[in-house]
Protein backbone atom coordinates (compact mmCIF):
# COMPACT_ATOMS: atom_id res chain seq x y z
CA UNK A 1 0.00 0.00 0.00
CA UNK A 2 1.66 3.25 -0.76
CA UNK A 3 0.45 6.36 2.06
CA UNK A 4 0.85 9.79 1.23
CA UNK A 5 1.31 11.43 4.40
CA UNK A 6 1.31 15.26 5.46
CA UNK A 7 2.68 16.13 8.76
CA UNK A 8 4.77 18.83 10.79
CA UNK A 9 8.60 18.86 11.09
CA UNK A 10 10.75 20.60 13.88
CA UNK A 11 13.91 21.30 12.26
CA UNK A 12 17.11 21.49 14.37
CA UNK A 13 16.59 25.60 15.06
CA UNK A 14 12.70 24.84 16.42
CA UNK A 15 11.36 25.92 12.72
CA UNK A 16 7.84 23.99 12.04
CA UNK A 17 8.00 23.21 8.50
CA UNK A 18 4.81 21.32 6.78
CA UNK A 19 5.92 18.07 4.19
CA UNK A 20 4.92 15.57 2.21
CA UNK A 21 6.35 12.09 2.04
CA UNK A 22 5.09 8.77 0.53
CA UNK A 23 5.61 5.55 2.12
CA UNK A 24 5.22 1.87 0.82
CA UNK A 25 3.75 -0.44 3.98
CA UNK A 26 4.03 -4.12 2.47
CA UNK A 27 4.31 -5.49 6.15
CA UNK A 28 7.06 -6.59 8.11
CA UNK A 29 9.77 -10.13 7.54
CA UNK A 30 12.35 -12.37 8.69
CA UNK A 31 14.70 -13.71 7.55
CA UNK A 32 17.40 -16.49 8.48
CA UNK A 33 20.80 -17.83 7.01
CA UNK A 34 21.00 -21.67 7.39
CA UNK A 35 24.83 -23.23 7.94
CA UNK A 36 26.43 -26.27 8.59
CA UNK A 37 29.69 -25.80 10.21
CA UNK A 38 30.76 -29.27 9.92
CA UNK A 39 30.15 -29.37 6.23
CA UNK A 40 31.26 -25.72 5.87
CA UNK A 41 27.78 -24.75 3.50
CA UNK A 42 24.95 -22.16 3.75
CA UNK A 43 21.78 -22.82 2.20
CA UNK A 44 20.27 -19.96 0.30
CA UNK A 45 17.36 -19.65 -2.63
CA UNK A 46 17.33 -18.70 -6.20
CA UNK A 47 14.07 -17.15 -7.47
CA UNK A 48 12.94 -14.64 -10.03
CA UNK A 49 12.10 -11.03 -8.71
CA UNK A 50 10.57 -8.56 -10.98
CA UNK A 51 11.86 -5.22 -9.32
CA UNK A 52 15.51 -6.47 -10.28
CA UNK A 53 14.72 -7.59 -13.72
CA UNK A 54 13.18 -3.75 -14.25
CA UNK A 55 16.60 -2.67 -13.12
CA UNK A 56 18.91 -4.15 -15.39
CA UNK A 57 19.30 -7.33 -13.84
CA UNK A 58 19.15 -9.61 -17.08
CA UNK A 59 17.82 -12.98 -15.92
CA UNK A 60 15.75 -11.14 -12.91
CA UNK A 61 17.41 -14.05 -10.80
CA UNK A 62 18.46 -13.27 -7.45
CA UNK A 63 20.16 -15.96 -4.75
CA UNK A 64 19.39 -14.76 -1.50
CA UNK A 65 18.78 -16.17 2.19
CA UNK A 66 15.45 -17.60 2.68
CA UNK A 67 12.80 -14.59 3.61
CA UNK A 68 8.88 -14.47 4.11
CA UNK A 69 6.28 -11.48 4.98
CA UNK A 70 4.85 -12.18 8.45
CA UNK A 71 1.63 -11.91 7.62
CA UNK A 72 -0.10 -13.11 10.97
CA UNK A 73 2.63 -15.46 12.19
CA UNK A 74 5.65 -13.52 14.64
CA UNK A 75 8.75 -12.89 13.16
CA UNK A 76 10.64 -16.57 14.53
CA UNK A 77 7.43 -18.97 13.60
CA UNK A 78 7.23 -17.46 10.23
CA UNK A 79 10.79 -17.92 9.72
CA UNK A 80 10.39 -21.50 10.40
CA UNK A 81 7.80 -21.87 8.25
CA UNK A 82 9.20 -20.12 5.23
CA UNK A 83 12.34 -22.07 5.62
CA UNK A 84 10.72 -25.24 5.28
CA UNK A 85 8.70 -24.39 2.23
CA UNK A 86 11.59 -22.97 0.41
CA UNK A 87 14.46 -24.72 1.32
CA UNK A 88 12.73 -27.95 2.88
CA UNK A 89 14.52 -27.93 5.92
CA UNK A 90 12.54 -28.30 9.31
CA UNK A 91 14.65 -26.09 12.01
CA UNK A 92 14.73 -26.46 15.70
CA UNK A 93 17.02 -23.66 16.96
CA UNK A 94 16.47 -20.83 15.55
CA UNK A 95 18.76 -17.33 16.70
CA UNK A 96 17.60 -13.79 16.59
CA UNK A 97 20.73 -11.71 15.64
CA UNK A 98 19.29 -8.52 15.02
CA UNK A 99 16.40 -6.62 13.09
CA UNK A 100 16.44 -3.54 10.82
CA UNK A 101 15.19 -1.51 8.47
CA UNK A 102 16.00 -2.09 4.83
CA UNK A 103 14.64 1.29 2.50
CA UNK A 104 13.83 3.55 5.29
CA UNK A 105 13.62 6.46 3.13
CA UNK A 106 10.22 4.84 1.78
CA UNK A 107 9.27 1.83 2.94
CA UNK A 108 8.12 0.63 6.45
CA UNK A 109 9.28 -2.76 6.25
CA UNK A 110 11.57 -3.92 9.43
CA UNK A 111 13.18 -7.39 8.79
CA UNK A 112 14.35 -9.78 11.44
CA UNK A 113 17.33 -11.45 10.84
CA UNK A 114 17.90 -14.92 12.01
CA UNK A 115 20.76 -17.90 12.16
CA UNK A 116 20.26 -21.52 12.61
CA UNK A 117 22.40 -24.57 11.94
CA UNK A 118 21.15 -27.16 9.86
CA UNK A 119 21.72 -31.03 9.02
CA UNK A 120 21.21 -33.24 6.46
CA UNK A 121 18.26 -34.74 8.38
CA UNK A 122 16.28 -31.95 8.93
CA UNK A 123 15.46 -31.75 5.05
CA UNK A 124 12.05 -33.05 5.21
CA UNK A 125 10.88 -32.07 1.29
CA UNK A 126 12.60 -30.39 -1.67
CA UNK A 127 11.22 -26.80 -0.75
CA UNK A 128 11.23 -25.07 -3.61
CA UNK A 129 7.84 -22.85 -2.36
CA UNK A 130 4.24 -23.90 -1.93
CA UNK A 131 2.69 -21.14 -3.99
CA UNK A 132 2.04 -22.04 -7.64
CA UNK A 133 4.03 -19.12 -8.86
CA UNK A 134 7.15 -19.69 -6.81
CA UNK A 135 9.62 -21.41 -8.18
CA UNK A 136 12.52 -21.40 -5.63
CA UNK A 137 15.75 -23.35 -6.62
CA UNK A 138 18.01 -24.51 -3.12
CA UNK A 139 21.35 -24.39 -3.51
CA UNK A 140 23.19 -25.47 -0.79
CA UNK A 141 27.45 -23.81 -1.38
CA UNK A 142 30.69 -23.57 0.28
CA UNK A 143 30.67 -20.68 2.92
CA UNK A 144 33.40 -19.04 1.23
CA UNK A 145 32.45 -19.44 -2.11
CA UNK A 146 29.28 -17.35 -0.92
CA UNK A 147 31.27 -14.82 0.53
CA UNK A 148 33.54 -14.40 -2.92
CA UNK A 149 29.80 -14.27 -4.65
CA UNK A 150 29.28 -10.41 -3.06
CA UNK A 151 32.64 -9.69 -4.48
CA UNK A 152 32.13 -10.96 -7.94
CA UNK A 153 28.27 -9.58 -8.00
CA UNK A 154 26.70 -12.97 -8.15
CA UNK A 155 24.98 -12.22 -4.84
CA UNK A 156 23.62 -8.54 -4.67
CA UNK A 157 20.74 -9.38 -2.53
CA UNK A 158 21.01 -6.82 1.19
CA UNK A 159 19.90 -8.93 3.99
CA UNK A 160 21.94 -12.23 2.28
CA UNK A 161 25.36 -9.58 2.20
CA UNK A 162 24.36 -8.86 5.73
CA UNK A 163 23.48 -12.54 6.72
CA UNK A 164 26.87 -13.51 5.04
CA UNK A 165 28.88 -10.85 6.74
CA UNK A 166 27.13 -11.72 10.34
CA UNK A 167 28.75 -15.24 9.91
CA UNK A 168 31.97 -13.88 8.94
CA UNK A 169 32.54 -11.19 11.48
CA UNK A 170 31.10 -13.77 14.19
CA UNK A 171 33.77 -16.80 12.76
CA UNK A 172 30.81 -18.87 12.95
CA UNK A 173 33.01 -21.19 11.39
CA UNK A 174 35.64 -21.04 13.30
CA UNK A 175 34.08 -22.37 16.35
Amino acid sequence: TLNKITFEYTQKDGTVQRQEREAYDRGNGSTILLYNKEKGTVVLTRQFRMPTYLNGNESGFLIEACAGLLEKDNAEDCIRKETEEETGYRITNVKKIFESYMSPGSVTEILYFFVAEYEDHMKVNEGGGTDEEEDIQVLELPFERALNMITTGEIKDAKTIMLLQYAQIQGIFDQ
